[in-house]
């Protein structure tokens, strides 16, 4: 046996985020590990690029190639491939063992990494927001948090899941307090829909692709921060209170999907959201299930009430609604917020964006053919957001329900009136959040 054996070549699995980030934390200075390339899904247009030789370390002078995920087996077979480390949320469990079998069968090792080895240990409280699926409502829940927070004279950052879609090396750290620097940044629709809510009530908002450097530039600024979860993964960073949001209007996933389930077995408290919407039997129905995952958490039941700014404008009118995009999509609901706001303000009816889509447009609905009669706020580049505007131009309608949390107004130049709806978290039972987070604050900053 080789007294220095080679570096296991490593291929890891990702769609620019959580990838990224188990690299920075667990291989990037590991000399057993060589690591070949980044896979990409779910995100357009990662494929082709680098991840940058600034970010990759010195190891890495070239920086190390994303690749396509369908060119997964065929590298793992003529670049002798050992280990695949799969690093991407919100997927199903079948399909997580579907990669796993293409990945055994070319011979490799297929990893899951705990998120104990990649959670990176701040010097001020986190409190972080997670979920079992996308679109539980996450976002909304680090906004109450936050203010209740302020509430007790604390100052408070915010980080973000990652979302670098652009220039990777110049989004390594992102720190966003206003508008202004949400355009100097170029963000995506994506991005806006989470940095905009936020900067709009007053916080600051940290993002990026480092984040060892972007927890370092935070707590210089906050006595707590709070994480704010992208899709259903794990948090960055370790929490001292996790709060796991579940979903009853899709009850059964919160065993179903990967690593919603796993989230959901390292909860604090378990948050039951939407049960102004959902029926008492689903709210029960996740309710047993709580307990048989994460009997040690909390349960609390919040609502999700839906506003919209001039519900009177749609009355009677015929209506087009875009909705949050990860939400439709790769979240798998058929609609969301802004199908609701039209129903209850009496719409006259709600027009198919099928029948204006353009190709670009067209595609999403043919690779998510679970959306129903609602647009997806896409805009992960110039083309899409131009496909976008396209559509919702050529619309047979007379208002536009915007229940993007990004402000359409600011990047597209739309025809029509739009009427936007916000939605927020609200205790909805005993025991509440507001009881909890305050006890924790007792506990945790007076001792």
């Amino acid at each position: 046996m080789s007294e220095n054996p080679s570096p296991v070549r490593t291929v890891i699995m990702g769609a620019a985020g959580r990838d990224f980030h188990n690299f920075n934390t667990v291989y990037r200075d590991d000399p057993a590990t060589q690591v070949v390339a980044f896979t990409a899904t779910q995100i357009p247009d990662i494929e082709g690029r680098r991840y940058p030789p600034a970010l990759a370390g010195q190891r890495y002078p070239a920086g190390i190639p994303i690749v396509a995920e369908s060119e997964l087996a065929a590298m793992c077979r003529d670049q002798q491939i050992k280990r695949v480390v799969f690093a991407y949320s919100d997927v199903s469990h079948e399909h997580v063992m579907h990669k796993a079998s293409v990945v055994l069968a070319a011979g490799a090792d297929f990893v899951l990494l705990s998120p104990e080895r990649t959670m990176l240990q701040a010097a001020v409280p986190v409190i972080a927001t997670s979920a079992v699926r996308t679109g539980c409502g996450k976002s909304p829940m680090t906004r109450w948090l936050s203010r209740r927070l302020k509430d007790h004279g604390l100052r408070v950052a915010a980080i973000r899941h990652p979302m670098p879609y652009g220039d990777i090396e110049r989004q390594a750290v992102q720190r966003f307090a206003t508008m202004n620097d949400i355009d100097a940044a170029d963000c995506t629709v994506e991005e806006r829909e989470e940095y905009e809510p936020h900067v709009q009530i007053g916080n600051v908002i940290y993002a990026g692709v480092d984040y060892a450097r972007i927890v370092d530039q935070a707590e210089q600024e906050a006595d707590v921060i709070l994480w704010d979860g992208g899709n259903n993964d794990f948090p960055f960073l370790r929490p001292d209170l996790h709060i796991v949001l579940t979903d009853p209007l899709r009850p059964g996933h919160e065993s179903s999907h990967f690593p919603g389930e796993a989230v959901l077995r390292m909860a604090d408290v378990a948050v039951i959201t939407k049960v102004n919407s959902a029926s008492s039997a689903d709210v029960q129905r996740v309710a047993d299930s709580i307990a048989a995952i994460a009997p040690d958490a909390a349960i609390v039941r919040g609502a999700s009430p839906v506003k919209a700014d001039n519900p009177e404008a749609l009355r009677g009118k015929r209506v087009l609604v875009v909705e949050d995009g990860p939400t439709i999509t790769h979240g798998g609901m058929a609609y969301g917020a802004g199908y609701v706001a039209a129903t209850q303000g009496h719409a006259a009816c709600i027009v198919d964006p099928r029948s204006s889509a353009t190709p670009a447009i067209a595609d999403v609905y043919a690779q998510f053919p679970h959306i129903g009669a609602v647009l997806p706020a896409m805009g992960y580049s110039g083309a899409q957001l131009d496909a976008l505007r396209d559509t919702i131009n050529a619309a047979d309608a007379e208002v536009i329900v915007a229940a993007t949390p990004s402000d359409l107004a600011r990047l597209i130049s739309v025809e029509k009136p739009i009427v936007r709806v916000r939605y927020e978290y609200a205790d909805a039972g005993k025991p509440g959040l507001d009881r909890i987070v305050d006890g924790f604050l007792d506990a945790r900053m007076r001792a």
